[in-house]
């Protein structure tokens, strides 16, 4: 009993030493986040080419993290120090006061978390519902009051703008709305979804660049229920002290960006398909090098992304043998173990790694956390059933042959029990690496980033680019295992 408890004790110290490790932060940087829609990738790479060019300081990105909450968690955390943000959002999400829009009010109420947003871009990127031209002219629909009269029409929004305090709830009390076929989606579907009739309505932002190109009508606001949204810098306060340069640089841009500059901005993402770095470089006249297909790019999201599978595999195989050969001795409480570990499984992904964000931040920690869970259920289930089901007379015999507990383990029950170790551990390590993707919303990398990516930007090719290489990295890993077992898995219980 006492041998298992240092195990599992062990394991568990070696996975949060390991854990910690992955998380040690080598040279002083300037961490730059965004969102997951163009403009907040454009202007979060304007934020960094422009830190970049001060020469005071290095740039890590931090770019693609998921909703609102986790980019604000972050910031307020320490995990990045600045990020593109709207006065609106932070008003309505933050403090739920539309009201309350103007920066010296706005950072007087952020002044106990240390931030700021007192430099702005120079546009307002408000809501808007936009219908296709063909569809407002054939139903006579001009203004958002005009919206009462049809509520069979079929809108598209973001899950965000459906539960914000300013977005579609509001909207519908403002208006007296009841729109009948409401779904959610990510905003880079909303286009798509318009465009093959899959639905008649969409929520797009002021300078959505793909307006004139699907020629959408925009709604007037007749009631003029959408707040000012102006675009800011929202930023840690104490980097005025620590990067005194930087700051006056990132100051010299303030004010710079016009609405119609920042169409032209998303466009050239969007329309013309250049990278946002690319975009950004436009901003500042100058050319930026063609940035097509980059192997140095999808080394580094392999990299990136072997390292969340396999250390959070490491751990569940250091942590779960341990466990699943306790829960095999009790035949009450071992079950019951395994139930609860089971419940986790029932957790989406997604939803549990945004739970994690403020207590462990953003990056690897709160990733290999969350893959760890997910990794370690099919190990100790597995296990459990390996020394289950083996013989209780081969138990015996080995007892009858004197043999100690370590000496049964090793020599009789873990060699039994290998074919169905194995099977789990290689169930744990192929649904790792498809979990794995989702850790690029919390700006951990691996190929997740670049499916992110193209998903924003609506591009098969770049999504291809993520999926396809995490495609093969599973069907290897899978044969990895497969060779291990042949060599760990006595000759006479292979099937």
């Amino acid at each position: 009993m006492n041998s298992n408890r240092s195990m599992i004790a062990a394991s568990l110290g070696l996975f949060f030493i390991s854990c910690l490790a992955a998380t040690a932060m080598a040279a002083e940087t300037i961490k730059v986040g965004s969102k997951i829609f163009t403009e907040s990738y454009v202007l979060a790479e304007i934020l960094a080419q422009t830190i970049e060019d001060a020469g005071e300081v290095r740039v890590e990105r931090k770019f693609g993290l998921g909703a609102t909450g986790i980019a604000f968690e972050s910031l307020k955390n320490g995990e990045i120090d600045i990020y593109p943000e709207y006065t609106g959002t932070i008003s309505e999400v933050f403090f739920k006061k539309a009201d309350e829009q103007k920066a010296d009010l706005l950072d007087e109420k952020l002044k106990p978390y240390g931030l700021k947003t007192d430099i702005q871009f120079g546009f307002n990127d408000t809501y808007a519902l936009a219908v296709k031209r063909s569809f407002a002219e054939s139903r006579g629909i001009k203004k958002i009051s005009d919206l009462v009269q049809h509520p069979e029409i079929r809108a598209g929004f973001t899950h965000e703008f459906l539960k914000r305090n300013d977005g579609f709830e509001g909207l519908s009390r403002k208006y007296g709305l009841s729109l009948q076929n409401s779904v959610g989606m990510e905003h880079s579907l909303l286009y798509q979804s318009l465009e093959e009739d899959k639905i008649d309505l969409v929520e797009i932002y002021s300078t959505d660049a793909k307006v004139k190109k699907y020629d959408l009508y925009v709604l007037q606001d007749d009631l003029n229920y959408f707040p000012k949204y102006q675009a800011v810098m929202f930023y840690r306060g104490d980097l005025s002290v620590r990067f005194p340069k930087t700051m006056v640089a990132l100051k010299k841009i303030e004010n710079k960006i016009s609405e119609a500059q920042m169409i032209s901005l998303n466009a050239k993402v969007e329309i013309e398909h250049q990278s946002f770095a690319q975009a950004a470089s436009t901003f500042f006249d100058r050319k930026s090098a063609s940035e097509n297909f980059s192997w140095s790019l999808l080394g580094q999201r392999a990299t990136e992304h072997i390292f969340l599978v396999f250390l959070s595999l490491i751990a569940a195989i250091l942590i779960g043998l341990p466990v699943g050969y306790w829960s095999a001795q009790h035949q009450i409480l071992g079950p019951t173990l395994i139930a609860v570990i089971g419940l986790l499984q029932t957790i989406p992904s997604l939803a549990l790694l945004c739970f994690f964000v403020p207590i462990f931040g953003i990056g690897y920690l709160p990733s290999v956390i969350a893959l760890f869970l997910y990794a370690v259920l099919p190990i100790v289930q597995n296990t459990y059933l390996g020394f289950q089901q083996i013989d209780s007379r081969l138990i015996e015999s080995g007892q009858t042959l004197a043999l100690n507990r370590w000496q049964l383990l090793t020599r009789v029950q873990l060699p039994l029990a290998s074919p169905a170790i194995m099977a789990g551990i290689n169930i744990s390590a192929v649904i790792n690496v498809g979990t794995a993707t989702l850790a690029a919303f919390v700006g951990a990398g691996g190929f997740g980033a670049l499916i992110v990516t193209g998903l924003v930007l609506n591009d098969t090719r770049l999504i291809l680019q993520g999926a396809i290489p995490s495609a093969l990295l599973a069907l290897a890993v899978h044969g990895l295992f497969e060779l291990l077992s042949l060599i760990i898995v006595p000759k006479g219980l292979r099937k």
